[in-house]
């Protein structure tokens, strides 16, 4: 299917019923010794709007601490989440371990930060799922998948979420 994968992106929303997904990356790199994932979450920019108001009550530095606070939270909850998979989910035989994740917040607009992520890290597969959307959500906004796969220079496994 492809040729050797030692660096896989696995872009996950956090929400329920993720874990396929996330499986179909471990069982990725379970096919290629000496693969690691790349496991991030991408946080949606704070509109302009947003600051505005924000700022009217709080300073930018408050504003940015408590950002930067959330970013860490989420960064421990992402964590706690692999360790609970890897622990639940593993068999011994398999090869994936801690050593072999890497966890990733990042800000910006999701497939954006997914195809700069991915250039960075020179990923040679991105692994993601997507969710149904109506037809009218597709038409109007699209899915952070379809703009991925749209846009992306390397391959891009999406896995059909629930």
């Amino acid at each position: 299917m492809f040729h050797d994968v030692k660096k896989i992106l696995y872009v996950s929303d956090l929400e329920k019923g993720s874990r396929p997904a996330f499986r179909a990356a471990v069982s990725l790199c379970g096919h290629y010794a000496e693969s690691q994932i790349t496991y991030m979450h991408v946080i949606e920019s704070l509109s302009g709007t947003t600051r505005s108001v924000l700022g009217n009550m709080m300073e930018k530095e408050e504003i940015d601490e408590m950002l930067k606070k959330g970013v860490e939270a989420l960064s421990v909850k992402i964590r706690e989440r692999i360790e609970r998979f890897c622990a639940d989910e593993l068999e011994e035989h398999e090869v994936l371990s801690l050593k072999n994740i890497d966890a990733r917040v990042e800000e910006g607009t999701p497939w954006r930060k997914i195809l700069e992520v991915a250039d960075e890290i020179n990923a040679d597969v991105i692994v993601m799922g997507t969710r149904k959307h109506n037809a009218l959500e597709q038409a109007l906004i699209g899915s952070t998948a379809t703009k991925t796969l749209t846009h992306s220079k390397r391959p891009v496994l999406i896995v059909p979420l629930g």
